[in-house]
């Protein structure tokens, strides 16, 4: 196998119009299967090309890690003929990919039914904060928002009553609805492929966001009448943590009754066979707050190492508890050589993560480096069709831009 091999999504035109994180992760993932993605900013740019260091304005760590294998078109729709030079790409366009709120985006003249009649076959996925359908409709929504209204900063008081809500430290409703993105818009796609038929795809992000964490916290609610509490009690026992170890910290998780009772004979604690909290998995369930507590009492009795050797040895399934600081180095994310060193032709040497998913025979690839604000600009254009006199015509007018707004 090599990297010379065609994506998955080879041949697939994506224009992406989305802003921030969500639609621009959806778009990646798009790209880094083989997808010719071409991001579609404004004069303003997106406000993550300022979100953390850089070398130079608009290449912050955010924008980097979210906009490779993607070509840069930057119009100002307010300007004689940037309406029409996009048009011109939708046409050769497979997806129109955004998260412009629905009235904003008719405004541009660029809701469904208009680009439908463009490119009467084109996948139209259109992420937003809340379903259309539904109380909040049309409302702005960031990470923050919908992890409040989804219950995510509250799972914490499913452990201790007492915590106050807390945010989880990473996006994860953006990201989270990225991924719903991605595979919704590939699903359309397979559609079109045996139909010929294009359509609407609708990704809000509460509905993606609770449905990813009530797979397990629904819990006894999911039947009517409730069988028992809201969250799965493994997940929310206040013993379920990274233990502390002589000099750091662990995971540990037994699965199996065997495993339970050999971690907990490794760690000094007498258990029979015919314990009756290890000999079923349903005795298992009834007893974790317990069970954990125990390997909590034992662990701090021996090193890191040392418990990765013993726990390994037995096939208990155990990792050590690495800081962030520490992924770049960490053994298994360097034998599969996971961060890649590469270098962009305007901000040095930059790190970029693999696409995680493995394809025998459409391998995922990065081929770009993330682009500057309307570093192709010409480039798009020209492959749309637009004369050389009218690409040039745009640039004089100021409907085409190539430079970034002060920050």
């Amino acid at each position: 196998m090599t990297q010379s091999r065609r994506g998955a999504l080879d041949g697939v035109r994506v224009i992406d119009m989305s802003t921030v994180l969500l639609g621009p992760y959806a778009g990646q993932i798009l790209g880094d299967l083989g997808a010719d993605v071409i991001r579609v900013e404004s004069p303003k740019a997106d406000m993550t090309r300022w979100a953390g260091p850089s070398a130079h304005p608009g290449f912050s760590p955010i924008f980097m890690n979210c906009n490779r294998n993607k070509r840069s078109l930057c119009l100002d729709l307010k300007k004689d003929g940037a309406l029409e030079a996009l048009v011109e790409l939708i046409r050769t366009a497979d997806v129109f990919l955004h998260n412009v709120r629905l009235e904003a985006i008719e405004r541009l003249g660029l809701g469904y039914e208009a680009v439908r009649a463009i490119k009467p076959d084109i996948v139209y996925v259109h992420c937003v904060g809340f379903g259309s359908e539904g109380a909040f409709a049309g409302r702005p929504a960031y990470d923050d928002l919908v992890q409040a209204a989804s219950s995510a900063v509250s799972l914490n008081r499913l452990i201790d009553p007492d915590e106050e809500p807390r945010y989880i430290a990473t996006l994860a409703a953006d990201k989270t609805t990225g991924l719903h993105a991605a595979y919704a818009t590939m699903a359309a796609l397979f559609h079109r492929e045996r139909t010929g038929e294009g359509q609407f795809v609708e990704v809000p992000m509460l509905e993606s966001f609770a449905s990813f964490l009530m797979i397990e916290h629904m819990n006894g609610h999911t039947w009517e009448p409730p069988q028992g509490d809201y969250g799965y009690h493994r997940i929310i026992n206040i013993n379920r943590k990274p233990y502390r170890t002589k000099d750091g910290y662990i995971c540990i998780m037994p699965y199996s009754t065997d495993q339970w009772r050999q971690a907990l004979r490794l760690g000094g604690i007498p258990i029979t066979d015919d314990d009756p909290r290890l000999q079923t998995m349903g005795g298992l369930a009834r007893h974790f707050r317990e069970l954990y507590g125990l390997l909590c009492e034992v662990t701090s009795t021996r090193t890191s190492d040392e418990w990765m050797t013993l726990l390994t040895e037995q096939d208990i399934p155990v990792m050590r508890v690495n800081r962030v600081e520490d992924l770049k180095t960490e053994e298994h994310l360097s034998s599969v050589g996971f961060f890649e060193e590469r270098e962009h032709p305007t901000e040095g040497v930059w790190r970029s993560m693999r696409q995680p998913v493995k394809f025998a025979q459409t391998p995922a690839s990065v081929r770009r480096d993330p682009p500057g604000l309307g570093e192709h600009n010409r480039e798009v254009l020209l492959e749309a069709g637009l004369s050389a006199e009218t690409v040039s015509a745009l640039e004089a007018s100021g409907a085409l831009h190539s430079r970034l707004p002060k920050d």
